[in-house]
């Protein structure tokens, strides 16, 4: 069956593997996914282009939010996470997020998670747009190092899941709207598989790549959302970007994430002058939403002609920072920093796509037999804007319900081989490698937290003058990657054209309203 793919094959000629269950994500939605559906007996395997240790899972420092304080509860969680989404939350899928969510965090301690603790009882924080101190940490800011190390223990020790590293997802296998495999590259041996399976999960992660700053590793350029979407798969609230306000600003040395944890016990910011300046701009000050923070930031930045602002720790106890904050105190350390005394250059860079592969709250998405959950998928629980510390939780709680999900479907689900060819694309040509860099400076120049008309119109142009890279063949995962990272990046450009207004993480200057008119979602479908 021909469709539109990254490469020319023909499924009769490659060696064929077949399972019931294939995840292609080794990160915490991926992980705790496979894990859950070995659990019911499912025959798993997962799919990662690079190691389970290279996703944004590991990165996480904040934490993970739930309502698990005495004080706290479901209702106030749903309240904080409909605030910070800017009107544009699934109500439904967001009480579904925060009533199932403590259920999944008791279950990561049962299964061995050692979450940081204050005499016995579990040490919480609070971060941007909470009410409540209910974000759990664990190693002081190692929250995703830790799940990652219980979930990968687990999966190795107690499971039977196959977990094949070095394998890149190159395309969804599917035939009249049913998903029936994925093609997927082997980096090791330099040859292409075709893996069939009766249900299909992208938890591939987000797509952070697309810009020059960003928080993201490597391997963060949104292959599951161009996959899908090449597929047919229907994809929604692609404009929606959150771009991290805080990570550091230092001369030839790579963005870090510095967590807004540290603002949540009493970090400051202040702009080059040394002047506190958050509260000129929202009631909550430092704790603002994402968003709102980003843009102060911004505003400060270009009323000084400076690269950064500071983020002030000093007037906090010594210890209690490097306790609290070891990752951040030590990575700060090696750039000749010392959090303790010094103020610390931050400015925005790209964090997390709200938007993703449409799904329903089982994570079904308009292809049969093909599931997302993680940072691919979007069911409107984070809206126009996530709410601090969410998105670990959504992983959890989603996952769980596509393995509900794929019990029911497989006894339903034929498994049918079918034949895939595709013969129609050219030798490569072009510089891959020059056209990623000016991507990535489009993106962050004309797609970045500030968006007008001509700087939309300015990126769709780049991204016209790029259309030929369709036609031709790619022939390395870098090359697929890009094939990917434009895809993804002219669905963003696309869809933040198309919203003539400002909400959450997407902000025409323009356009400086929002409008209530404006209060629906972006579906976007091949």
């Amino acid at each position: 069956m021909e469709g539109r793919y990254l490469v020319n094959f023909n499924t009769k000629e490659l060696p064929q593997l077949e399972t019931e269950l294939l995840i292609i994500g080794g990160g915490i939605a991926g992980l705790y996914t496979a894990w859950q559906a070995d659990r019911t007996g499912i025959r798993v395997t997962v799919l990662t282009k690079g190691t389970i240790a290279d996703s944004n899972s590991g990165r996480a420092q904040g934490g993970i939010a739930a309502a698990l304080g005495k004080t706290d509860s479901p209702e106030l969680h749903y309240k904080d996470s409909i605030l910070a989404g800017a009107g544009l939350c699934d109500a439904n899928a967001v009480k579904i997020l925060v009533n199932e969510g403590p259920a999944r965090v008791r279950e990561l301690i049962s299964m061995g998670a050692n979450f940081d603790r204050h005499d016995g009882q579990l040490a919480m924080t609070k971060e941007g747009a909470h009410s409540k101190r209910r974000i759990l940490h664990a190693q002081g800011d190692a929250t995703g190092a830790e799940i990652m190390r219980t979930l990968a223990s687990q999966i190795k020790e107690k499971s039977r899941v196959e977990i094949l590293e070095q394998h890149f997802a190159v395309d969804l296998l599917v035939e009249e709207n049913v998903c029936r495999g994925v093609l997927a590259f082997d980096e090791e041996s330099g040859s292409y598989r075709v893996f069939w399976a009766k249900a299909v999960v992208l938890a591939s992660g987000g797509a952070g790549q697309l810009y020059k700053y960003t928080t993201n590793p490597e391997v963060a350029t949104g292959d599951g959302i161009a996959m899908a979407y090449r597929a047919g798969a229907e994809v929604m609230d692609m404009e929606f970007v959150q771009f991290h306000p805080t990570t550091l600003v230092l001369p030839g040395v790579p963005r870090f994430l510095i967590s807004e944890a540290v603002r949540g016990e009493g970090g400051l910011l202040r702009n080059s002058n040394g002047e506190r300046f958050m509260p000129r701009y929202h009631g909550m000050a430092e704790l603002a939403p994402r968003d709102i923070v980003s843009r102060a930031i911004l505003s400060e930045m270009a009323k000084t002609g400076q690269k950064f602002v500071y983020l002030d720790l000093t007037h906090l106890a010594k210890e209690k920072i490097k306790k609290r904050f070891p990752t951040i105190t030590g990575t700060c350390a090696r750039y000749g920093l010392d959090i303790t005394r010094d103020l610390i250059p931050v400015a925005p860079a790209a964090h997390y796509i709200m938007g993703g592969v449409k799904t329903n709250y089982n994570g079904e998405t308009s292809i049969q037999g093909l599931y997302a959950c993680g940072e691919t998928a979007c069911q409107g629980v984070h809206g126009a804007n996530r709410l601090a510390s969410n998105s670990l939780l959504d992983g959890l709680v989603f996952g769980r319900r596509i393995v509900e999900a794929v019990k029911k479907y497989l006894p339903y689900s034929t498994g049918v081989r079918s034949h895939f060819t595709c013969e129609s694309l050219s030798p490569p040509a072009g510089d891959f490698t020059a056209v990623k860099k000016e991507l990535q400076g489009t993106m962050g120049e004309n797609v970045g937290p500030l968006r007008t008309v001509q700087r939309l119109t300015q990126a769709l142009t780049f991204f016209d003058q790029n259309s030929w890279l369709k036609k031709h063949l790619c022939c390395t995962p870098r090359e697929m990657e890009l094939r990917n990272m434009l895809e993804v990046g002219r669905l963003i450009a696309e869809a933040a054209m198309m919203r003539t207004e400002s909400r959450g993480g997407h902000f025409r200057l323009d356009f400086p309203e929002t409008v209530s008119r404006w209060k629906k979602h972006i579906i976007i479908r091949r």
